[in-house]
């Protein structure tokens, strides 16, 4: 099977694949998700949202002016259903799955900020995902100048110069570096990130299977990475896959730099051994 092929069933994760842009980001969220919940059944996330954004319709349109409409937008899902940021969320991967985030109240940047990205867009109001540097935001171009709003300190709006100010002094970052994250993201530059996240999420619990599955789709996403491919055979040895990780280690080893080809013979012959103890 080509990789690729096993996510034919995921419509949106297939537009990613193609490189088109017009995907429904909460659902490639959903069928993310459903890696890790097999179950999941995406028409109670899809009508929440859209239960949110008919509750916002009315305030958004009678609101004084843009920043006010945004204020709504926090004031709907941080004030009345509850939706923060927590730390504790950055150790949990249901916190990056944006059906858990809506069931508990508590997401990390990214996951939060597709849910006010679908809600807003419900409510008809636009707002873009932006992936500046150590955190996630949305960014909203008002006539006065881009306008960010914050989903995990519940809804906060900031204006550019205080972004950036902020960006800063978090990131480490210069300002030229700091400006041009602020660009609107691709829903795959969106859907990258969150597979990162997840990946070193699973990584740290040792949960081979799941890592397995998050990165098949970062190597599907970005086929012509060796690192991507290289990290797919490694994680095949730990998620029990010898026969696959031969393969991909062997296709490794035929574009690796020279400083690599030892370790990855090591593993190789380990996936050789694991290979031959089955049969």
């Amino acid at each position: 099977m080509t990789v690729g092929e096993e996510f034919s069933q995921d419509s949106e994760f297939a537009k990613l694949l193609s490189r088109r842009r017009d995907v429904n980001l909460v659902v490639a969220a959903l069928e993310i998700a459903r890696d890790a919940q097999p179950q999941l059944d995406f028409s109670h996330t899809l009508e929440w949202i859209a239960r949110r954004g008919e509750e916002l319709r009315g305030p958004v349109a009678k609101a004084r002016n843009e920043r006010h409409a945004l204020k709504e937008l926090a004031r709907c899902l941080s004030g009345m259903h509850g939706l923060h940021g927590d730390r504790n969320a950055f150790d949990e991967p249901a916190s990056s799955y944006v059906n858990r985030v809506i069931e508990t109240g508590v997401g990390i940047p990214i996951s939060l900020s597709v849910v006010y990205m679908a809600v807003a867009d419900a409510a008809g109001i636009e707002l873009a995902g932006v992936a500046t540097p150590m955190h996630f935001l949305t960014r909203f171009d008002s006539v006065d100048g881009p306008l960010f709003v914050d989903a995990f300190h519940a809804g906060q709006i900031l204006k550019y110069h205080d972004c950036v100010t902020w960006l800063e002094s978090i990131s480490g970052l210069d300002d030229a570096q700091v400006l041009q994250s602020l660009e609107p993201a691709t829903p795959r530059e969106i859907i990258l990130r969150m597979l990162n996240n997840l990946k070193a999420l699973h990584l740290k619990h040792e949960d081979w299977q799941q890592v397995w599955r998050v990165q098949q789709r970062l190597t599907a996403l970005m086929p012509g990475s060796y690192q991507h491919q290289r990290d797919l055979a490694l994680v095949a040895i730990r998620s029990n896959r010898p026969g696959i990780a031969i393969d991909l280690l062997e296709d490794c080893l035929s574009v690796c730099d020279a400083e690599e080809k030892a370790l990855l013979l090591t593993h190789l012959q380990a996936a050789e051994r694991m290979l031959a103890g089955w049969n």
